[in-house]
């Protein structure tokens, strides 16, 4: 029975701990913009071929 009661005290410390580590990411702004960076990984190859391609035709022209 004793080993219930350390088991549940050392989950609970475990869980506060993880509650504050939240809480502080929180406050320091890990999670304010969490769409942008989904959106970018599907348009960032297009944006790279898109200068690539500005960059080619100033080279020809020039």
């Amino acid at each position: 029975m004793s080993a219930i009661y350390i088991l549940l005290t050392i989950s609970i410390v475990v869980a506060v701990g993880f509650f504050i580590a939240f809480v502080i990411a929180v406050r320091n702004g890990q999670f304010d913009d969490d769409y942008t960076p989904s959106v970018r990984m599907l348009f960032e190859d297009e944006l790279v071929k898109d200068n690539q391609e500005q960059t080619n035709k100033t080279k020809k022209s020039n």
